[in-house]
């Protein structure tokens, strides 16, 4: 058994030790240090720097100001003001209807002074029912 400065080293360990950007090659009894080649680290980085992109870009177009989110949210509140809209149309449909009775049909006008006024006509009498129990 060898020992190195990387502690104890069998005789069928014939693979290159890995130590960060260091390639350390065994050939002939000497240790010889190498750098991985620039063109497969800049390889590497390219390929972080697309992946952190890609990254963003997702997070990006799933919480942004335009994201998925936003459109779940802007949709939900649509369907909202679209409900609240037609019960107004609804609603504004109902009055106009009651305003047209109310200046054409002089028995309209009538019902209401009765039902909302208490309003009698001349020699009509009223009659006032207690329930008694």
């Amino acid at each position: 058994m060898r020992y190195n400065h990387h502690g104890p080293r069998r005789h069928g360990d014939r693979n290159a030790l890995f130590c960060h950007d260091l390639v350390k090659k065994r050939t002939n009894d000497a240790i010889t240090t190498t750098s991985t080649p620039p063109r497969q680290r800049r390889g590497r980085i390219v390929r972080y720097l697309i992946i952190a992109v890609g990254c963003v870009l997702i997070i990006d177009a799933l919480v942004g100001d335009r994201g998925l989110l936003a459109m779940v949210k802007a949709r939900q509140q649509y369907r909202s003001l679209e409900t609240s809209l037609v019960r107004s149309r609804e609603e504004n449909a109902q009055l106009r209807e009651q305003a047209r009775q109310l200046r054409e049909d002089p028995q309209a006008i009538e019902d209401i002074a009765r039902r909302e006024l208490g309003l009698i006509r001349p020699g009509e009498k009223l009659f006032i029912i207690k329930d008694v129990k």
